[in-house]
């Protein structure tokens, strides 16, 4: 696999159609949120894959701002997403909401993760 000099949204899209890859993105997400005991869930659907992390990101993201701001901070901070990349997110997608830009950069951010896992290994 070769990777691009520097993953972005732009150039990422190329790899999001490989089962392994989107499985191990998955199991990357479920890993990050479950060291904090909350729990989310992969169907194994490929074609549907993003939507459905997605959906669940929104749906817990939007619990934790609400109940444990602290601990959505926490998680955010061991995926390694900072302010500044969920302000650069926000001006890429101008129509999404908050919850929906974070819970974009957790999958950007996990997958990229993955990506450089794989190609590292392989090297």
């Amino acid at each position: 696999m070769n990777l691009p000099e520097k993953l972005n949204i732009g150039n990422i899209e190329q790899f999001l159609d490989k089962k392994e890859i989107i499985e191990m993105t998955a199991a990357q997400i479920m890993k990050d949120f479950g060291m904090f005991g909350v729990e989310l869930s992969f169907s194994g659907n490929i074609e549907g894959a993003y939507d459905e992390l997605q959906n669940q990101l929104i749906t817990q993201i939007e619990e934790l701002q609400q109940r444990n701001e602290e601990l959505l901070l926490s998680i955010l901070y061991q995926v390694d997403i900072s302010k500044v990349d969920i302000q650069k997110t926000a001006v890429q997608f101008p129509h999404f909401s908050f919850v929906e830009v974070v819970a974009h950069q957790i999958i950007f951010r996990d997958l990229k993760k993955v990506l450089y896992r794989i190609y590292y290994r392989n090297k």
